[in-house]
């Protein structure tokens, strides 16, 4: 007897779910475009092309999916073309925000620079990016003004130095971020260092990971000074009590539009080991991350939905092959490591750390810090996961003179709470995808408040981070004051440029993403008003020894407004 329509539907099959984009489930179909461009060609080959082609041809040359796609694998991005105001950010075409030239990223794995080195960067400032030069929240030295025709020899003079631009942007093991104290910390039990050197030599650059579903960001640190809890993959220094020193693994965090706290996997993992972790790891994102749509494929998502203890497993019987130690977490960092100062090193030199306004300086400004640092018997200087820099190996005979020379050169080594704590993503006035300017706005507030605010001191920095867009590049909602660029209505109904407030955020003690109030945002001409309002009532308010933090999880929403 033939089935019933009742019966068939009983029996029908179960409707199979719809694949993400994962290549270990078979799902490797070309799924976005993006997808496409990179199953078309690796962006890693674009480099011939720049420097046999279109270097010699010009802009107009440039392939649309080599410019707006596969030059980032090589640290280039078109930047905004002038005058386009950020209300016209998201209904533009590409190619009507591109402009002519370029933003170069050189990256600079654990921040570390010889004097040699941080004088070609100065120079290439000089020569070829009309003085620019930024020192950007993730180590890196960020140029802007480039022109193509200029690569070719940027290339010799970076990489006859052993410096690079590979993979400094694109779906790609972005710059390593490390302490800029690995090696010279009187606190520290181990050099993390020659892991990240490891890591670089063997896989970046290499194509089995130059296809990951998106970016990949990893932090590999003793101290806990490198935002750990917001990178894809980060190692924190901790002694386990049998083992001795080793490092915690994190992984899955991020923020942009969908902020995620990094989650420990519970394992101890000795120095020596922690390069085939990393590669473990980032093994699971390539195969297993979600591919299908761009805003879910980070890696985040994918320990979101996994949770710990599975992607623990994975990793161990898929990817090591064995189980790892199970391991302490490390102790939680009251105050933000930021090595402002001058500092003792262990070899009973000193370590001095300074603040340029907002990560802002200029080819002039490095090649003088080179030129000072060198009079001052310092042949090495790091950057800072803060935009901060830091010069090593200075002779007490010789810190109160190359501290004047620094602070002449607007390198302040004890800087007011305003500009040691504040930080700005690179705005409109380059980025393609800002809708308010930053830079110049955080330098300019900064040096509102320490007018403003000449007689109060906080005990502890209050971090104010400046945002042009929702993609967090400053790290906004883990800032005591995050402020996320878009266009607001002033008080006489115009359309200008201001900021969503987020209060609250934090890292160590106080890590999370802040409080965000309904309809909490101030123009950027009165964001100095603000913030000398809020801050007072902090001051005000707070108990004995109490953070601002903690305060605003307690404030009355008025109090905050």
């Amino acid at each position: 007897m033939p089935p019933t329509t009742s019966d068939r539907a009983t029996t029908a099959p179960a409707k199979r779910k719809r694949g993400e984009g994962q290549w270990k489930l078979g799902h490797r179909e070309p799924l976005n475009p993006n997808e496409r461009t990179k199953k078309d060609d690796d962006g890693l080959n674009v480099r011939a092309r720049i420097e046999n082609i279109y270097s010699k041809r010009g802009f107009d040359s440039i392939d649309p999916a080599d410019l707006r796609g596969r030059m980032r694998w090589w640290g280039l991005y078109t930047q905004r073309r002038p005058g386009i105001d950020g209300g016209r950010t998201a209904v533009l075409e590409p190619e009507e925000l591109d402009d002519r030239y370029f933003m170069l990223r050189v990256r600079l794995d654990g921040g570390a620079l010889t004097t040699e080195q941080l004088r070609a960067l100065g120079e290439i400032s000089v020569d070829h990016a009309r003085g620019t030069a930024d020192v950007t929240d993730r180590q890196n030295i960020q140029y802007h003004w480039i022109q193509i025709e200029d690569m070719p020899a940027i290339w010799s003079k970076l990489e006859g130095l052993g410096m690079l631009t590979t993979e400094a942007c694109g779906d790609t093991p972005r710059v390593i971020l490390g302490s800029p104290v690995a090696g010279i910390a009187a606190e520290e039990e181990i050099d993390p260092k020659p892991a990240i050197d490891e890591i670089v030599s063997r896989w970046v650059g290499d194509p089995q990971f130059s296809n990951l579903p998106r970016k990949f960001k990893s932090a590999i640190s003793w101290q806990q000074d490198v935002a750990h809890e917001v990178n894809d993959i980060s190692f924190v220094g901790v002694v386990h009590p049998e083992h001795g020193p080793g490092f915690d693994l994190w992984v899955g965090g991020g923020l942009s539009t969908n902020p995620k706290i990094a989650q420990r996997l519970g394992t101890w993992v000795p120095l020596d080991e922690v390069p085939e972790v990393w590669a473990g790891v980032i093994s699971i994102f390539r195969d297993y991350g979600y591919r299908r749509l761009r805003h879910r494929a980070r890696i985040k998502f994918l320990v979101a939905d996994w949770g710990a203890e599975k992607f623990r497993q994975v990793l161990e019987d898929e990817y090591l092959g064995r189980k790892l130690i199970d391991g302490p977490p490390p102790p939680a960092q009251e105050r933000p490591v930021d090595h402002i100062g001058v500092h003792r090193q262990k070899d009973g030199r000193n370590y001095i750390g300074v603040a340029p306004a907002a990560g802002r300086v200029s080819g002039a400004t490095l090649l003088a810090l080179a030129d000072a640092a060198e009079a001052a018997g310092s042949r090495r200087v790091r950057l800072t996961a803060q935009q901060k820099i830091v010069v090593l190996d200075v002779p007490d005979r010789k810190v109160r003179t190359l501290q004047a020379q620094l602070n002449e050169l607007g390198l302040q080594s004890d800087p007011s709470p305003w500009r040691r704590s504040t930080m700005a993503c690179t705005g409109i006035e380059f980025c393609k995808l800002a809708i308010v300017e930053t830079k110049e706005r955080a330098i300019r507030l900064v040096e509102e408040l320490e007018k403003r605010l000449a007689d109060v001191s906080p005990d502890v920095p209050i971090s104010i981070h400046l945002n042009g867009c929702p993609n967090a590049c400053a790290r906004t909602q883990v800032a005591d004051i995050g402020l996320k660029g878009q266009i607001v209505t002033d008080a006489e109904g115009n359309q200008v440029e201001g900021f969503q407030v987020h209060l609250g955020g934090g890292l160590g003690l106080d890590a999370g993403f802040g409080r965000k109030l309904r309809g909490l945002k101030v123009t950027s001409a009165e964001l100095g008003d603000y913030v000398d309002r809020v801050v007072r009532r902090f001051l005000e308010q707070r108990t004995d020894g109490e953070r601002f933090a903690q305060w605003v999880t307690r404030a009355a929403e008025e109090d905050l407004k």
